[in-house]
């Protein structure tokens, strides 16, 4: 059985790359393959304990930015091995809200830490499960906090780093901006403030660019794609 696709969305928060992870994965299943979305940091047992602690949960407030790149690997060294190989390995496309850039980004640029120490934290969370294609949806900071705002209302917790003032922001969209063009061959840097079905539609044109054989494998009856 050939190996599946990996496909990571990143962005500052407010971005709406979680709307867009649900559509890519309808349109893909549409299409008769086989789809597993999970979140970071997350996924898995282990991983949505550390979610909380790093998100919600009231002690949070007094975390440093070491403990929190600590956090964040432990959480993605449990999901790379417990849900994203294993569904890899069994030719699943796997779709993940986030993923190792993050850390890159929002530990390495906007809490200022050490490039290579975040470097090699990484390297030794994911080891070779790197991602095909990354795409990050660029929005300003001024929609993306008009955007936190009106989910912060939905919410009765509110979420440690949303609480991030405007000038971390601003270091976490040009930390990302630099990425796509460091790393033209695997990153993608799309308009998140165009409309949905807009960003939908050149996503979907992008991925099927990208992976031309996972689209046109034939499937069996049932939808599975032919081993």
């Amino acid at each position: 059985m050939s190996r599946g696709a990996f496909i990571t969305f990143e962005g500052s928060e407010g971005c709406g790359k979680s709307t867009q992870v649900k559509r890519l994965a309808s349109r893909l299943e549409q299409a008769g393959l086989q789809v597993l979305i999970t979140r970071e940091p997350g996924g898995t047992a282990i991983g949505e304990k550390i979610r909380d602690l790093l998100q919600f949960a009231p002690e949070s407030s007094a975390m440093t930015p070491e403990t929190e790149v600590l956090l964040f690997s432990a959480s993605r060294s449990q999901l790379v091995r417990e849900t994203i190989r294993p569904a890899l390995e069994q030719g699943a496309i796997v779709i993940s809200d986030r993923f190792f850039d993050s850390t890159t980004v929002y530990q390495g640029v906007a809490r200022k830490l050490e490039p290579m120490m975040v470097a090699t934290l990484n390297d030794f969370a994911v080891g070779p499960d790197r991602p095909d294609l990354t795409i990050i949806l660029d929005v300003d900071v001024a929609t993306a906090r008009v955007r936190m705002q009106r989910r912060v209302r939905r919410v009765t917790v509110i979420d440690r780093m949303e609480s991030e003032p405007d000038e971390f922001y601003e270091r976490v969209c040009e930390g990302y901006r630099e990425l796509a063009l460091r790393e033209p061959a695997r990153v993608r840097l799309l308009d998140g403030s165009r409309s949905p079905d807009e960003i939908e539609t050149e996503i979907w044109r992008e991925v099927s660019k990208r992976f031309p054989e996972l689209l046109s494998q034939p499937k069996n009856k049932d939808g599975s794609r032919v081993s």
